[in-house]
């Protein structure tokens, strides 16, 4: 059997072939409404049907044509989030309703009803600042913020549901298509794909019928529309209208083409739009195989009819309609209303969850390939990467280090001292990620599989028999994770006891997950097969691979009693999970400058991995020649670095919902010119990155957004004003990174073998002032791997700020308490204009220090080297510019007991900082410590 599947996993084809795979007019539940939707017919409301409950207000939609009565609700969500449900009022079973991916049960807020027009009903919050207008005849519902339409629900009469029915074998295939959807009652004889639908030599045969839904978005003069990942397309989402739809259908597509709409990977059925003034989200949340339609209407202007010497202007917003079509479960859609960018992302993650915070360690490099050989490979590259100075956090083994594709084992010839080997990992601060894919091999001498298929673990087909597919290992099972018991089950099986060989940094790669199934349809997993509860395939596909995530990372809690974070990267998702791509691809041998490129930009981007199949030559940083080892080495050090920075706004993606790696419009959303770039972005507030992108580039374009925004190349310090575009020199180690003043980024000052090696050096601050000469920043710290910041407030969260001339530490959070020993023994402020006479540090209990410092004209930069400040007390750095304006700044902050400086930071009480008499005193020091110039 094996050596048969050898020629199915072939990896010599470098592109995906497209005819394994469906677009749109090859999808039958797409072809079924977009036919029946040329046909008009409506839905009403019935309004004597409408009922107000504790949470939600409900009433009846009527098809013109069928009478199958729907249930409409409408929910208000804490933080000005609508939630509306369609499903029918008396299904034949229940229709599936995804579950687990809110994290609870949202919290509702009142609506109140109000008066409407005859023919409509009008709900609003508490505030009156957001209202749904509900109009009876056609269905229609518009969202209302303060007095302006932001968007409307199903305006082009796009709502389509198809309510189950019974299928009568002794009738003829006309009257059962006849009967099984009134939506298509006079069609042609064009195959609708009702209760069967062929692909190839796939034959998916519905139990059900078709149980499809649809629904219109207008978008009120929106045009930049975002979101609905994963696509190998441009950042801002494209009009569909005369190509395919979005699809977001979960599959293992190999060498996938660029700027296509096909689904890949993962799916995550959220949608944002932004104009000037506003962003809204949508999120659907369906799990079956969803497409989605975008057609953006402009602006027009036309004249009315001639009334005298002059011709009356009509002006028409633009719009873009959203069209979503799912092939079952029913309408589950969340209105995020904004209005700006960070407010759509709370909003989003109050229903779906913030970022789990990260091990240290998973921020650093990571080396992978499929696969290295044996135990003596694996020692070899991490010797390699001691050898070329190159720090990396963790090594990855694919598939070929267990037993025959026999997850949870180690192939005993090449790994026979797993446990050793990941002791030599330990002893450099390094960790272990292996994989596990959901498939199973079938093997009555594996233990894994015998367990599972004597307690019913594994997806069934519709004879009620355990599903078999074939992947790596062979003809495999497919366990499901879809019932609690199963993940239960999974979860235990990464106890140390259980998975012999496995150490406590061992970690996990969630591989195949779409799942994928080499001989199926699409590659993946027939959609009749069926799963826990008696649910089809077709209903769940997109959040199969979330549930496996789940169950891992349960399973690496469980194994250390709840105390450390797991790590675990899976290849497909839904929402609230993100991946990024590996460094050098996947296939094919890059040229060294591109390696090298993708080096740099993979440094500036969260997830950091090299990768590459086992057809492609060896990719270690080091096989290249010296000059390029050197160029990748310092792309990766620059990384470990900014650890510190990262850390942080991973902490703050955790507690406050803000991505890590945001598009620019995001930071500025009232500049146009950033709504559609995708070449450069920022990491937080602070970064902005523009990769190298072009071959034998010697000059880049660098737009610097806001006008009132200065801009610091994180290399040369040169200074540039915002709201333009300024070309930029770069040479094959350039990585344009610029800093944004008013920011303060916090750094490591050397750099480790790991980030385990890092953990009690020392600390930089690079302060980048504004165009006011003010800069804030924070710094969040804890132990990197444990719960025990969640538990035991086991952390530090501090914040800098810069503000007349005194750079100052103070707690960000009371609530934290780590002790550190680390300290800044560096800091870098870029934009001083004027020299300085003397800098001096003051920390809480009261002492005071002189600092040597190097000031350079040229670039307007202070460098105050070989501090020993503890980053986790308070503490001041003063920068005297002009005495007598010191004195008299310092002495009117410091005249209360305490009180707020002008950046805003509250300061401790006199006694333990600086008084106006320490200010006075400290004037004798000027003399002995004068600037010394570069």
């Amino acid at each position: 059997m094996e050596a048969a599947e050898k020629e199915e996993i072939s990896v010599k084809d470098e592109a995906v072939d497209k005819n394994i795979f469906r677009d749109c007019n090859r999808i039958a539940f797409y072809r079924r409404q977009k036919q029946w939707l040329s046909k008009k017919s409506t839905y009403q409301v019935l309004l004597d049907s409408v009922t107000t409950v504790e949470d939600s207000t409900r009433f009846q939609i009527i098809n013109e044509a069928s009478k199958v009565p729907l249930l409409a609700e409408i929910y208000g969500i804490e933080g000005n989030i609508f939630r509306l449900k369609i499903n029918e009022e008396s299904p034949l079973k229940p229709r599936y309703e995804v579950p687990d991916v809110l994290t609870s049960k949202p919290s509702t807020v009142r609506l109140i009803p109000c008066s409407g027009d005859t023919g409509s009903l009008i709900l609003a919050d508490e505030k009156g600042d957001l209202r749904c207008h509900i109009t009876a005849n056609p269905f229609k519902v518009d969202l209302v913020s303060e007095e302006e339409v932001v968007m409307s629900i199903n305006s082009l009469g796009q709502l389509y549901f198809e309510h189950l029915q019974i299928l009568h074998k002794q009738r003829t295939a006309k009257e059962n298509e006849e009967e099984a959807s009134v939506d298509t009652s006079q069609e042609n004889q064009e195959d609708l794909g009702l209760w069967e639908e062929k692909f190839g030599k796939f034959v998916d045969i519905k139990a059900n019928g078709p149980s499809s839904v649809g629904l219109d978005f207008s978008l009120h003069e929106f045009e930049h529309l975002y979101g609905i990942p994963q696509h190998a397309e441009s950042h801002r989402l494209k009009n569909t209208r005369d190509g395919d739809a979005y699809r977001l259908y979960n599959l293992d597509v190999y060498g996938y083409q660029i700027y296509d709409k096909m689904g890949i990977y993962g799916s995550v059925p959220y949608l944002l739009a932004h104009k000037l003034g506003r962003t809204i989200g949508i999120f659907w949340l369906n799990a079956s195989e969803t497409l989605v339609e975008i057609n953006t209407e402009p602006a027009v202007e036309y004249t009315l009819t001639q009334m005298g010497p002059v011709a009356a202007k009509q002006k028409v917003r633009s719009r873009t309609h959203v069209h979503w079509m799912s092939e079952s479960g029913i309408i589950d859609v969340f209105l995020l209303t904004g209005p700006t960018p960070s407010d759509v992302f709370r909003q989003y993650s109050h229903l779906t969850g913030t970022q789990a915070m990260p091990p240290l360690f998973s921020l650093g490099y990571h080396q992978c390939r499929w696969n290295y050989e044996d135990e003596q490979d694996v020692k070899a590259v991490d010797a390699g990467f001691d050898e070329h100075d190159i720090p990396y956090d963790a090594m990855w083994l694919d598939i070929e280090h267990t037993e025959g594709k026999r997850y949870f084992t180690w192939d005993q010839k090449r790994f026979p001292n797993p446990k050793k080997m990941q002791e030599l990992l330990r002893s450099k601060k390094r960790k272990l990620v292996v994989i596990s894919d959901p498939h199973i091999k079938i093997d009555p001498d594996y233990s894994v599989y015998v367990k599972a298929k004597d307690q019913g673990f594994f997806v069934r087909n519709q004879e009620g028999e355990d599903f078999e597919g074939v992947c790596w290992p062979g003809l495999s099972s497919y366990l499901d994770f879809t019932n609690p018991k199963v993940r239960g089950w999974y979860s235990s099986l990464f106890a140390f006891p259980v998975y012999q060989g496995s150490t406590d940094i061992l970690f996990l790669w969630n591989d195949m997950n779409e799942p994928s199934v080499f001989r199926g349809p699409e590659q993946t997993m027939q959609k009749n097969a069926i799963h826990h509860g008696n649910w089809e395939h077709r209903e769940l596909h997109n959040i199969y691979g979330f549930y496996h995530q789940m169950a891992t990372a349960e399973g690496l809690i469980q194994r250390s009693k709840g105390k450390e974070r797991p790590f675990v990267l899976t290849r497909s998702f839904f929402a609230g999970s993100q991946k990024y791509a590996d460094i050098g691809g996947f296939i094919g041998n890059p040229e060294t400058e591109l390696l090298v490129r993708w080096y740099q930009a993979g440094a500036y981007q969260p997830f950091f991995r090299g990768h590459a199949t086992m057809n492609t030559k060896r990719r270690e940083p080091w096989l290249f020649g010296e000059e390029y080892t050197r160029l990748i080495r310092e792309a990766i050090r620059e990384r470990y670095g900014l650890l510190p920075y990262w850390y942080s706004l991973f902490y703050h993606a955790h507690v406050a919902s803000q991505p890590v790696m945001r598009p620019l419009w995001v930071e500025f959303p009232n500049e146009l010119k950033t709504f559609d770039m995708e070449d450069e972005y920022m990491l937080g507030s602070a970064l902005l990155v523009h990769p190298v992108t072009e071959p034998k580039a010697t000059i880049v374009d660098v737009f610097l957004p806001g006008s009132n925004e200065v801009w610091y190349d994180c290399k040369t310090f040169a200074c540039w004003e915002g709201g333009c575009t300024v070309k930029i020199p770069v040479a094959l180690d350039t990585i344009p990174v610029f800093q944004r003043g008013g920011s303060v980024v916090p750094i490591k000052t050397t750099v480790g073998k790991s980030t385990g090696w890092m953990t009690e050096s020392s600390y930089g601050l690079r302060v980048a002032l504004s165009t006011k000469g003010s800069s804030v920043g924070e710094l969040y710290l804890d132990d990197g791997h444990s719960f025990q910041y969640l538990h035991q407030q086991q952390f530090l969260h501090r914040k800098f700020s810069f503000c007349s001339s005194v750079l100052i530490n103070s707690s960000a959070d009371q609530r934290g308490h780590y002790p550190s020993k680390c300290v800044v023994e560096q800091i870098l402020v870029l934009g001083l204009r004027k020299e300085p006479s003397s800098v001096i540090t003051h920390s809480s209990d009261g002492k005071e220090q002189p600092v040597a410092f190097m000031y350079c004209a040229k670039t307007s930069t202070l460098n105050l080297k070989k501090l020993s400040l503890n980053i986790a007390t308070d503490w001041e750095a003063l920068i005297w510019l002009a005495m007598r304006q010191n004195i008299t700044t310092y002495q009117s902050r410091y005249d209360a007991h305490g009180s707020t400086d002008p950046c805003g930071s509250l300061l401790p009480a006199a006694p333990s900082v600086l008084t106006a008499s320490t200010l006075q005193h400290s004037l004798t020091h000027t003399s002995s410590h004068q600037a010394s110039s570069t």
